[in-house]
This record gives structure tokens, sequence and C-alpha cells, in this order.
């Protein structure tokens, strides 16, 4: 990427890098509930072909034993998203 889409990428990689280790990594980097690993191919792999809207959707209402946006309701949608964005990218 170059140019401004890449400038707005990296600033997107950054916000749901930082969503994630201040809200997401407790779980996620543990497995921690059955939560998949943040990295892990093989537990993304299914996740991620079930499409973005499908993640935010999970992240943000919740799903399993994770509450709505990780029992951080004072973050807004699209922090969460980024956070969900990250996960997919980190997880691919």
């Amino acid at each position: 990427m170059t140019g401004i889409l890449a400038i707005f990428s990296s600033s997107l990689f950054a916000d749901g890098e930082s969503t994630y280790k201040s809200a997401c990594f407790a779980c996620h980097d543990t497995g921690a509930a059955g939560a998949p690993k943040n990295g892990d191919k093989m537990a993304w792999t299914s996740r991620i072909e079930q499409g973005s809207e499908t993640l935010y959707n999970n992240a943000i209402l919740g799903k399993g034993a994770m509450p709505p946006k990780g029992g951080r309701t004072d973050l807004s949608d699209d922090i969460i998203k980024s956070a969900v964005d990250y996960i997919i990218l980190s997880s691919k």
C-alpha cells in the first residue's frame, strides 16, 4: 500500500492493536473461557471465512462466554471493529 491508504490502514491497525492490548488480550492471548487465541490461524480460519460483519457483530453483541464488547461497553462500535480487524490481520 502506498499514499493515503497506507497511512489510513496503518492508523486503523495501530488503533486496533491498542484496543486489543487494553481490552481483548486477557482472553484472546490466553484462550480463557475457550476464546480463540490471537494469531492462531487454525482457530481463526473458519471464523474469518464467516466474514468481517459476522465477527464485528459477535464482538459487539457478545458470543458464548464473551460479553458484549468483551465487557468494555464504554468503547464505540468502531473501535471494537478496529480490534477485530487487528485480530483478523494477526491471524491470517
